[in-house]
């Protein structure tokens, strides 16, 4: 799709340059008549961009908050430098983990190094 696009792009521009630079008002209407046309390819172009780029890294980011909102205690997480542990406390920006039973070993981190928080029936 992008190719067809780039390409009926590339025929305008070589047809506006091939246009002879005589006086009158017909050689003045042809470039604002192409110029138009481009910027009505380039709009839906652009378009596409945001919607095949943008939009699903926002969808993603948005998934992710929510997910670290909603971070409680017994929640089986991985962390993104890939320990596994059990939430034991919740602060606003932290999360503290007990990652062995024996012995007993926490470790506080960000919470936003959760990577992703397992469900209840998972094993890892």
């Amino acid at each position: 799709m992008f190719e067809h696009v780039a390409g009926q792009v590339v025929n305008a521009v070589l047809a506006a340059a091939e246009q002879p630079a005589g006086g009158g008002q017909a050689a003045n209407a042809a470039p604002t008549n192409q110029m138009t046309s481009m910027l009505i390819l380039f709009v839906p172009m652009i378009l596409v961009m945001w919607l095949f780029m943008f939009r699903p890294n926002q969808k993603r980011e948005q998934e992710r908050q929510t997910m670290l909102a909603g971070l409680a205690k017994g929640d089986k997480v991985i962390m993104s430098s890939g320990i596994i542990g059990n939430i034991v406390g919740v602060t606003e920006k932290t999360v503290v983990l007990r990652v062995s039973e024996e012995p007993p070993v926490k470790m506080e981190f960000l919470r936003s190094s959760v990577s992703r928080v397992m469900p209840r029936d998972e094993k890892a």
